[in-house]
């Protein structure tokens, strides 16, 4: 068994972790990192930002990520892979425990495990990931402007994505599997009086097409089945946006620190303080609005600092 003692504990990467790691390794908390099972987040598995602060020609996901790994590094983060797999926040040190059986007492944690989207669970949705299926309307749609493209989904998220492209795209076909949506009033409103948003009621996708070859491939339709007759139908689409929600990668800090009605950590307003001293949260694993790269590395400085303070006031 290895044993770890550390002032500040990071569970998790992605822009929340690794910019937490930044500013914890600057103020000398000289913090451990573990990656989880994806080694900097989500971010990694997008292909070109072009809205991430710096890189004015756009840039890999993955890339940044490598960018913002090693500035962590260059500050003295030690950063390992392997994931947290259970916690005592009953009384500090906290006492974590890796997957690789390291025994970690921390003096304060910062939780940035970030939130995994929702997807359909067809072959073809993954094979064309990348390259025509988004999970982020705002991170993606720029590439589909004056293009049309295919919502899926039924509640908020998919209305709030159905009108951002509408300002982009030439039409937005938006899928819900009912005959009504359960988004709220208000963004049924906005979707019902946007022109280019055609609804496509009581269907399911059941394949996404798309031609070329692992290099090069992009999408050219959706086929749909109708859930009554079970007829399908084609749309003709350059890219598929799947809005069926997100959840936060919470399951082991049940029990261990608050979380909300959907299992996002709740923190203190303006903060990133949870119910439990000295343990923090940063990213999407509580923020259930923006769900952005810069804002989840926003909260990873303000997770730093605030670990950073609370140390000082012990």
């Amino acid at each position: 068994m290895n044993e770890v003692h550390t002032p500040c504990l990071i569970i998790g990467s992605g822009p929340a972790g690794y910019t937490a790691a930044i500013y914890a390794s600057r103020a000398n908390l000289h913090p451990v990192v573990f990656e989880g099972m994806q080694s900097g987040g989500q971010l990694t598995i997008t292909s070109m930002v072009e809205n991430f602060p710096g890189y004015p020609e756009g840039k890999m996901g993955g890339e940044i990520m490598e960018d913002i790994r090693r500035q962590a590094l260059r500050f003295g983060a030690d950063i390992r892979t392997g994931e947290i797999l259970s916690v005592d926040f009953s009384k500090r040190p906290f006492h974590c425990v890796s997957d690789d059986d390291t025994h970690v007492w921390a003096e304060t944690v910062i939780i940035a495990t970030g939130a995994s989207a929702r997807w359909l669970g067809l072959p073809s949705e993954k094979a064309y990931h990348g390259s025509g299926v988004s999970t982020c309307a705002t991170c993606d749609g720029f590439f589909y402007k004056g293009k049309d493209v295919a919502v899926i989904g039924g509640g908020d998220t998919a209305a709030e994505d159905a009108t951002y492209l509408a300002g982009l795209c030439r039409k937005v076909y938006l899928i819900h599997r009912r005959d009504q949506l359960r988004a709220s009033q208000i963004m049924q409103k906005k979707v019902f009086s946007t022109p280019n948003i055609e609804m496509v009621w009581s269907h399911v996708p059941v394949e996404i097409l798309g031609e070329g070859d692992k290099f090069s491939k992009n999408v050219t339709g959706i086929r749909l089945l109708q859930v009554e007759s079970k007829a399908e139908k084609t749309l003709k689409v350059d890219g598929v946006f799947v809005a069926i929600g997100h959840h936060p990668n919470t399951e082991i800090f049940e029990g261990q620190v608050a979380l909300d009605a959907d299992h996002y950590i709740i923190t203190e307003a303006g903060t990133s303080k949870t119910n439990v001293p000295g343990v923090f949260a940063a990213g999407d694993v509580q923020d259930r609005r923006y769900k952005q790269a810069i804002t989840a590395a926003a909260g990873g400085c303000r997770a730093a600092l605030d670990a950073e303070h609370f140390l000082l006031e012990c």
